[in-house]
């Protein structure tokens, strides 16, 4: 399970109504893989889940470049999703620059669930996007022209993105696999 010693993986959340079966799922997996996870959010605050779990990220997504013991580029960086992504993800300003100098650089780049949109708004989808769960991130990949497909993840080159909770195991073997 080691593979991903010396792997740096950012996962970014909403800064509330996150899913936390994604977030969850995807860090323990990478961290059970010996990669060095950190959680950012947009307030970097105490969060809550969707079930009202609660979870403190390790800080702000403006600092995304200042964590202790990272230098330069992550290896991978992920989007989990939730009802709040459609607040503090989808039109932060911030999260699009950090991907797309990742993505040119050869990180692995990836969201599941609501935050798939972010990667769409910010053209680092070139294939198919896995049909959300929930009708509004649907109706708006719809008007993004993204093509949604029934399947619980989906990848191109460095681009890994998974359909939700329920596609969390796949999507993080996927990621591993990549890395």
């Amino acid at each position: 399970m080691g593979n991903l010693f010396g792997k740096h993986i950012l996962i970014i959340m909403p800064k509330s109504q996150f899913c936390e079966q994604e977030l969850n799922g995807v860090r323990s997996t990478l961290e059970q893989s010996g990669a060095n996870v950190v959680v950012l959010s947009k307030s970097g605050q105490e969060a809550r889940s969707v079930n009202n779990e609660k979870f403190q990220p390790n800080g702000m997504i403006v600092d995304w470049n200042k964590q202790i013991g990272i230098s330069g580029k992550y290896h991978a960086i992920i989007l989990v999703g939730g009802k709040g992504a459609k607040k503090s993800l989808w039109d932060d300003p911030i999260i699009p620059q950090i991907l797309t100098d990742h993505y040119r650089f050869g990180s692995i780049i990836g969201a599941m669930g609501t935050a798939t949109v972010v990667l769409v708004r910010a053209s680092l989808v070139k294939g198919e996007v896995p049909r959300p769960e929930d009708d509004i991130t649907y109706n708006e990949l719809i008007n993004l022209n993204a093509v949604c497909v029934d399947l619980p993840v989906t990848s191109f080159e460095n681009v890994v993105l998974g359909q939700g909770g329920n596609s969390v195991n796949q999507f993080s073997q996927t990621i591993i696999s990549l890395l």
